[in-house]
């Protein structure tokens, strides 16, 4: 059988391609005067700053690094300038209340470094300096005719440290931070919901009847912890009371701040001064 071979057509060569003609650029956008982009700067910074403590300041703090919270230092809505925060150093081998191998919630820092600091200006309370202070002393915040009920779940969930600070600022409005250390974060919260929620508030002084703060978003808020505001129901008495209470772990933070005249306590320090107790806690 003879074999039939096939001849392969030749394949033609494609030609080679006209050499591109570039293609002329596009006009440059027209730049916009300089005056417009100065405005648009203006407007975003007063963006920024006129955010208030919502949103804008809970970024701003969560957003850092936890060992290093800023002051928060903005005179136009009324906040105060805090010094540079850190959270303190912790004893060799023992973790922070909210890592991985602290299940318990525990603060092994020293509760008075964990303490917020006074604000710049103000005028620390020589009793409240920032050191420990007796059970009679935190108790002698709230009204005498509840102070024996709150006494007794007091010693029922045994304590282990009650430290504070105080300060009063220029324009006379005092503030009082309390941390009770609990032996557990069950007892802390227990605590809480004995004392302050539930139907079973016990009054502070001066603030009879307490509401919540309409105005409190939570912004800044470690996650884990609770956090609980309230301000004086109307008519004010001889002060304006406004109180926050955070529970992280073992440890139950108080916050009053009041001002007597007539201007009310404002309400953008406040509400710093709780979010930044919040951050040193977690």
């Amino acid at each position: 059988m003879t074999e039939q071979t096939t001849e392969t057509p030749a394949q033609s060569v494609p030609a080679a391609p006209a050499e591109a003609v570039p293609a002329p650029p596009a006009p440059a956008a027209p730049k916009p005067p300089r005056r417009v982009l100065r405005a648009v700067a203006r407007w975003t910074v007063a963006a920024v700053v006129l955010g208030g403590l919502g949103a804008g300041t809970a970024f701003g703090i969560t957003s850092m690094e936890r060992t290093d919270v800023p002051g928060l230092a903005t005179e136009s809505d009324g906040r105060w300038e805090y010094p540079a925060l850190s959270l303190p150093a912790l004893p060799a081998g023992s973790p922070r209340p909210y890592s991985d191998g602290n299940t318990a919630e525990i603060h092994h820092a020293d509760l008075r470094r964990l303490l917020l600091p006074a604000p710049v200006g103000a005028t620390v309370d020589k009793e409240l300096d920032g050191g420990w202070v007796s059970a009679e002393r935190y108790l002698s915040e709230y009204v005498k005719d509840g102070r024996s009920d709150v006494a007794q779940t007091l010693k029922d969930s045994a304590p282990r440290h009650i430290a504070a600070r105080g300060w009063t600022m220029p324009d006379g409005t005092s503030t009082r931070i309390y941390l009770v250390q609990f032996n557990s974060t069950a007892f802390a919260q227990d605590f809480m919901d004995s004392t302050s929620g539930g139907g079973s508030e016990v009054p502070l002084v001066g603030a009879p009847v307490a509401v919540l703060d309409e105005g409190w978003n939570g912004g800044g808020k470690v996650p884990g912890t609770s956090s609980y505001v309230y301000d004086e129901a109307k008519p004010y008495g001889e002060a304006r009371v406004r109180q926050g209470r955070v529970v992280a772990g073992d440890t139950l933070a108080l916050i009053v701040q009041s001002r007597k005249g007539e201007g009310s306590t404002p309400r953008v320090p406040f509400h710093q001064t709780v979010i930044l107790q919040n951050q040193l806690l977690g």
